[in-house]
């Protein structure tokens, strides 16, 4: 499986912060925040990740990022010029996917919780169609809301419903199989004049090979689309951290923990942010796995 970050759209709702800067570049407490779901996708045991992002933006990610190498994985970037919606990601990026299953994780989505990283690697290994991933939320109609039935499959998907049947929001992150590509290229603009993610899980839901994952107790999921939520996510990040000693997303760690690169790569990368208390905690993680500091 291969995975998209869809980085772009102009920020609007966080103007005049955005103005001059990616909004997936932005901090969420001690990292940028595109690290958030590039972590997702590495949880996942993705090695092969496509950025999308405006042309104007494209080169700070590049700057940020590398080529990966640095990580144990690959980046590549394409350019959504203008915001067309979620499912002109397969689009754009159709030659990355190739033959392969595809994940989809939007820019300014953070997750956490426990045994993440493994429900990732079921939903990789079980995939039939496309899983998507439900939250429940107090008030689902400001979100796509997924009805399941026993058998965890889908029973239908409504945007943002005046009298939602679940309290389940799909977030933003998808898994789907190679389908998808064909999917996304028939699909004509929606009212709003943008190829929308929901056509394509009701394909999906018509084939009857929808699967929704519930996080449900125990995990967050938050955006940062707003001042509000941006301040909120950082200061979610922090107490975690500082109560559990863990820094959340920390793409050096878990680099080190999939088997991407071993400790001493972890304990050089450490040393390069070594002025930063960052820095100190990748070599403190890479010490603790054996590197020859």
């Amino acid at each position: 499986m291969k995975g998209i970050v869809l980085a772009g759209g102009s920020g609007t709702r966080l103007h005049p912060i955005t103005q001059a800067v990616s909004k997936q570049l932005l901090p969420v407490y001690d990292k940028p925040m595109v690290y958030y779901p590039i972590s997702v996708l590495m949880l996942a045991g993705i090695r092969e990740i496509l950025i999308i992002s405006t042309p104007a933006d494209l080169p700070n990610f590049r700057k940020l990022l590398g080529n990966g190498d640095q990580f144990g994985v690959s980046f590549s970037y394409a350019e959504q010029p203008s915001p067309n919606g979620l499912a002109e990601a397969f689009v754009i990026g159709a030659d990355f996917i190739g033959d392969d299953d595809v994940a989809l994780v939007l820019g300014d989505n953070i997750f956490y919780g426990q045994g993440f990283s493994s429900r990732l690697q079921q939903a990789v290994r079980e995939l039939d169609g496309c899983v998507l991933f439900g939250y429940p939320v107090k008030d689902p109609e400001r979100y796509g809301v997924g009805e399941v039935g026993a058998d965890g499959k889908l029973v239908s998907i409504e945007e943002k419903p005046a009298k939602p049947r679940s309290n389940k929001a799909i977030t933003g992150l998808y898994f789907y199989d190679n389908q998808v590509v064909d999917i996304a290229r028939t699909l004509t603009p929606s009212a709003r004049g943008e190829l929308e993610i929901t056509d394509v899980n009701l394909t999906y839901l018509r084939q009857d090979r929808a699967t929704l994952v519930e996080l449900s107790r125990g995990f967050a999921w938050l955006d940062t689309g707003t001042h509000d939520s941006l301040l909120e996510a950082g200061q979610f990040v922090q107490v975690l951290e500082h109560r559990t000693g863990v820094r959340i997303a920390c793409l050096e760690e878990i680099a080190l923990r999939m088997g991407f690169i071993d400790a001493d790569e972890c304990y050089a990368l450490g040393a390069k942010l070594a002025k930063s208390g960052y820095g100190d905690y990748v070599k403190a993680v890479a010490v603790a796995a054996g590197a020859s500091a």
